[in-house]
């Protein structure tokens, strides 16, 4: 059921994640930056919509008696109620940023 502490792997040093490359600059990015962004932020919300599937698909397993493991619920719980708080933070940061903008165009 549990493994061996001697069965457990190595973690790998830092140094072998590989450098990190400079960031291109904005006005390189040019008009398709709006589109990645938009294709990222769909991406991300599907995201969000396939953990809360998830932890409800888990939720009736529970409720029923077929999961055979309660953490594997508690996992996925958690981790949609964190990716559904950190969009509506992005959410709440984007209004505040276009208020923003639109305050300075007056």
């Amino acid at each position: 059921m549990t493994a061996a502490i001697g069965a457990i792997s190595a973690i790998a040093p830092i140094g072998a994640a590989g450098s990190v490359s400079a960031a291109a600059p904005a006005a390189a990015a040019g008009a398709s930056s709006g589109a990645s962004f938009a294709a990222e932020l769909g991406r991300g919300l599907d995201a969000v919509q396939g953990a809360q599937t998830n932890a409800d698909s888990l939720a009736v397993q529970a409720a029923t008696g077929t999961l055979t493991d309660p953490a594997q619920y508690t996992i996925a719980a958690t981790q949609a109620t964190l990716m559904t708080q950190m969009a509506t933070t992005l959410e709440n940061k984007a209004v505040t940023a276009f208020n923003t903008i639109m305050g300075m165009q007056a």
